[in-house]
């Protein structure tokens, strides 16, 4: 089965296995939201070729950014686009470019935005190798991996905030 098959839902969607007969738009009307939030919510999926059996993610609000990496936000309440850009290392332009349907002066609490891939390039120090971040990753975790501390894995990375990390960045591992 190919993996498009399995990715997990990204958050405030719900998973959906596709019935013969279904179609996007019956479904965007069946659930209350669009076909554009439910083909942006599952980029994977051919939209003119669904097949029983496949499992998509049906959006829970009407307007859902595209997000190839997967790098979902919830906005909190108190959240503003510029402490959400300083968090994840990302400038507010590259935050409303990808997420164009956003009021960027009224953001929504549980409303889910996009954080795009838009970390500088990583040069590693020699000695070091680049590792690029994957689903469900921590600091603690990759440190774990590679036998290292997850102190030695922040001093290889200054400019990585070790909460904020985006599936696709890249970072450096030291070697022991």
């Amino acid at each position: 089965m190919p993996s498009f098959y399995r990715q997990p839902c990204p958050p405030n969607t719900r998973p959906y296995v596709i019935r013969p007969g279904d179609t996007i738009y019956g479904l965007a009307r069946r659930f209350g939201t669009s076909v554009p939030a439910i083909i942006s919510a599952n980029p994977f999926v051919n939209p003119q070729f669904l097949q029983p059996g496949q499992r998509i993610c049906i959006p829970r609000q009407p307007i859902y950014p595209a997000c190839p990496e997967g790098n979902y936000y919830t906005i909190r309440p108190g959240d503003t686009l510029y402490a959400i850009a300083r968090f994840f290392n990302v400038s507010v332009d590259d935050l409303i470019e990808a997420n164009p349907a956003i009021n960027p002066y009224q953001l929504m609490p549980g409303q889910v935005i996009c954080i795009p891939l838009a970390t500088p390039p990583v040069t590693c120090p020699e000695g070091s190798i680049t590792y690029t971040v994957r689903r469900g990753d921590t600091f603690y975790a990759i440190a774990r991996r590679f036998n290292i501390s997850v102190r030695a894995l922040i001093r290889a990375n200054p400019g990585i905030n070790p909460q904020a990390l985006l599936i696709g960045q890249k970072i450096c591992i030291p070697r022991r």
